[in-house]
This record gives C-alpha cells, structure tokens and sequence, in this order.
C-alpha cells in the first residue's frame, strides 16, 4: 500500500514555480564606456580623435555664441565689429520670423493661438488627462479658438485669409493637420491592406504604393497647381487646404505601413480568441487589435512623426511662409544679410527642441505601456 502511495505521488507531476522575471541588468558608466567607446584599438582611436576635436572646439564655439556675442542692437554695423554671433539679427528679426505675413497689427492672434495650441498639448501629455471626457472639449476648444485667432472675422477680429498666414503658426498648422489627417487614413489603410475583400485591399495596397513611389515635393506641387485644372470653372478650394490634405494622405501612406506592422505581430490566437468570443470585425479591431498593434509600434510612429514636423519646411516650394521661409525672407534684409547663420541657427534650435521633446516623450509612453507586460 505503502509502495503504490509512493508511485502515486511520485508519478504525479510537479507543480511549476511561477516565472521570475530576468534580472536587471544594470551598466555602469565604466563599463558602458568600455563596450562602446573602447572596445577596440579602432573604437579608442576614433573615440580619442573625437574628444580632442570636441575640446578644442568647444571653448571657441562657446566664446563665439556667448561671450563676444553681441544680444542687443538696431545697429548691424555693431555685430559687423563684434568677433561674436550677431544673436541681434533674432531680436531684430523675430515678428518677422514667428509670424510671417500676418499683419502686424494682429501678431498678438497667432501669438495667442499658438499659446493655446501649446497648452492643449501639454494637457494632453499628462497621462491622468487620457479621458474622453477631458480630451474630447480641451481639443474642441483648442482647433475652435486657433481658427478663429487666424481666420478672424468673428468677434470684431479682422479678417485674415489663409495666404498671410506664416511663421511658427503655420508650422503648427501643417503639423498638427497632417498628423490629425494622416493617422486616421493610416489605420483604414492598414487594415484595408489585411483586407480578405480583394477590392478594398487591391485599392488600399495601390494607394500606398503610388503614394510612396513618388516624393512629397511632387504631391505637394499636383496639390497646388495641377488639382485646380481639374476643378470646374467658379469652384475654388483654398491652397492651404489642399496642401493639408495631400500632405495628410501623403503622411498617412507612411503611417499604414507602419501600424501594418503592427498588426502582423499580433498572435492569431488574439483573433480566434475573439471568434471564440463572438464578437465582431470592428469591436475585435477597435478593442483588441488596435491597441496592441499601436502599442507594439510606437518608436515607428514616433519616428514619421519626426518626419512630419521636419517635411512641414517642403511648403516654402508653394509659396507658403513657414518658418523657415519667413527667416530666409527676414534675413534677406540687405544689412542683415550677413548674419543669415544665426538666423537658420535658431530656426533648426526650435526643430530640434521639437524633435527631441517628441522623442522623450515617446520613451516615456513605451515605458509607462509596457508596466505589467510579462511578454
């Protein structure tokens, strides 16, 4: 009796330990610089070469940037004798470059707008602020009060049309208007491209891949001149209207590609659990798809956002005064002509501030979304 218990027992089997998570790995600095800066005679001597580049540079370009820098002068014969950076250019220049045509009795409304514009996105950063019923009427109130700031008309405000508009408000505008148009057209893309109708997928695999065949300068010029040709005669639609939307489609080809990606590293047991479940196409997609593909490629995202922001400088071939366009424009100023460095220098410091703000900011995404993720 004894002897079957023991074969009982021990041919019944063992009860797993639940899984431990891996150790963390944690690097010093010593270490980190040992597996990547010194990890060959190659590594070392390129590392070497750059350091003494770096020190030799460093303390001249911050002399020249800073301390013989001249901030403050009407005067460009100062900067002339300065041995500095001419930052006055920026000063002198800086309605110019912000705001573009707009008139310059009104500079306080794209002021305004963009300062709006600014608050609504660093509301919706805050991740205690990811509700419907916050985000739904800030962004209401953000696009409604941003049009009518630039457009005006209402209110007693002056009436601006679209082509005055430029500076940094116009980038925001392409921008945020590319995204708003292109994200939503790359998720339809995306999935009709997993389509099982071979209708919707041949369209949608035909659309991305003429899109994508063909580089943004050229959409951007059928938006702009060849799309009016076809229009009937009297019918007009607004250039800056047209310019969003293809650079939206344009932007949304990109993103497609990206979220299909997306899609196609979801298990197939998330979809047969959902047909298990009953439930249908789009709620499977909207509730359990979607949000695991999106998840899966949020540095992809980020990246064509990045793109984005950047491609917003491709409207000065329409004749659209972005900001890049409107520095050139100011610093096309006979006696400021010579400082056009320090012009494009602060140009690219806010492409850069935007760029690397936004890629921060998608680190702190992937990390808070991948909390309690065990795969």
């Amino acid at each position: 009796m004894t002897d079957g218990a023991d074969a009982l027992v021990a041919a019944r089997p063992a009860r797993p330990s639940p899984a431990e998570r891996p150790p963390l790995q944690r690097i010093g600095a010593v270490r980190w610089m040992r597996e990547n800066l010194f990890s060959s005679i190659g590594n070392t001597l390129l590392t070497l070469v750059v350091a003494a580049v770096i020190l030799l540079a460093l303390p001249r370009l911050f002399r020249w940037a800073v301390i013989d820098a001249v901030w403050w002068t009407s005067d460009p014969t100062v900067c002339r004798a300065a041995a500095g950076a001419c930052w006055a250019v920026v000063v002198e220049k800086h309605r110019l470059m912000l705001f573009g045509l707009y008139p310059y009795d009104e500079h306080w409304r794209p002021l305004a707008a963009t300062g709006i514009y600014t608050a609504a996105v660093a509301i919706t950063c805050w991740p205690r602020a990811w509700h419907r019923m916050v985000l739904l009427p800030l962004w209401t109130f953000a696009v409604a009060a941003f049009l009518v700031l630039m457009l005006g008309g209402v209110f007693g405000l002056t009436p601006v049309e679209t082509r005055l508009w430029g500076g940094l408000s116009l980038t925001i505008i392409v921008f945020s208007s590319t995204v708003l148009i292109g994200l939503p057209a790359g998720v339809l893309l995306a999935l009709g491209r997993r389509s099982r109708l071979p209708v919707i997928r041949s369209v949608s695999v035909g659309l991305i891949e003429l899109i994508r065949g063909v580089p943004l300068v050229t959409v951007l010029f059928c938006a702009a001149v060849v799309f009016p040709l076809f229009l009937p005669p009297g019918w007009d639609i607004d250039k800056l209207a047209r310019v969003l939307i293809a650079m939206g489609i344009f932007a949304g080809c990109y993103f497609a590609e990206v979220i299909r990606g997306g899609l196609q590293a979801i298990p197939a047991g998330q979809y047969e659990a959902a047909a298990s479940l009953g439930l249908p196409y789009w709620l499977t997609t909207r509730k359990i798809i979607l949000p695991q593909a999106l998840r899966i490629v949020i540095p992809g995202l980020m990246n064509q956002l990045i793109s984005v922001f950047k491609n917003s400088t491709l409207v000065i071939i329409i004749g659209l005064f972005d900001i890049l366009n409107a520095t050139t424009t100011a610093i096309a100023d006979p006696p400021w002509i010579a400082f056009y460095t320090e012009g494009y220098l602060f140009v690219a410091g806010i492409y850069f501030l935007g760029c690397w703000a936004m890629s921060r900011y998608s680190r702190f995404i992937e990390l808070r979304l991948a909390r309690g993720r065990r795969y």
